[in-house]
């Protein structure tokens, strides 16, 4: 019996461009993946992985198909139903770090549970201890690395348990040795925090890292 939390099942993704054309960024696109699975979403600039990333998290809604987290149609629920899961099952890490910059480490860490009302900061410590960053807690993002600045995005999106963590390109804007790092961290993180781990990427090589993959071109699985 399958163990999969996270289903796509046939969704599409159409844009209207200028005038009457209609572009398919996703196309019929199905598969699943299991608790502490990990997938790696390869495939050309262009060719839907980001889209993809949106319509698995409850960013974006898909133009026909459903996306199934752990038995429930995420695209059933209101809006507001589908923030709170977003806030606390689905962690996120993108390529643009996103940190507010008038906020330290430790509070950008803290954010996502304090929108739920919970006080965290001393988990939102011992997470960023686990990312290797404890005694950068109080520096603000302008004070940070790139890949220091990753890792406290990699904090943030673990401060809920989240049971998914869906990361679309995190090293994009990291060097090759940065980037080594942060991809190890994740691999690490899901070794210990049990989330599955989804990572959209054009590094062809880290398709051979992970648990499975899929490869995308012009909107569909090939």
């Amino acid at each position: 019996m399958s163990d999969a939390i996270l289903r796509a099942r046939n969704i599409s993704k159409s844009y209207r461009t200028g005038g009457a054309k209609c572009v398919r960024a996703v196309d019929k696109v199905s598969f699943e993946i299991e608790r502490t699975e990990s997938l790696c979403i390869v495939g050309p600039s262009g060719a839907g992985k980001s889209t993809l990333l949106q319509l698995l998290g409850g960013l974006d809604s898909p133009t026909t198909g459903n996306v199934m987290l752990d038995g429930i149609d995420i695209y059933k629920l209101s809006d507001k139903e589908r923030a709170k899961i977003r806030n606390e099952r689905v962690g996120f890490v993108f390529q643009f770090y996103h940190l507010l910059p008038e906020f330290s480490a430790l509070e950008n860490v803290m954010l996502p549970a304090m929108i739920g009302g919970k006080c965290v900061k001393e988990k939102a410590r011992g997470i960023l201890k686990s990312v290797g960053l404890g005694d950068r807690a109080a520096h603000r993002p302008g004070e940070l690395s790139g890949g220091e600045s990753q890792r406290v995005a990699i904090a943030r999106a673990l401060i809920n348990d989240p049971e998914v963590l869906l990361c679309d390109e995190p090293t994009g804007n990291l060097d090759s040795t940065t980037s080594e790092s942060i991809y190890q961290l994740l691999f690490d993180i899901k070794s210990k925090f049990g989330a599955a781990l989804v990572i959209v990427t054009h590094d062809e090589n880290l398709s051979k890292r992970t648990d499975s993959s899929l490869r995308l071109k012009d909107g569909r699985i090939v």
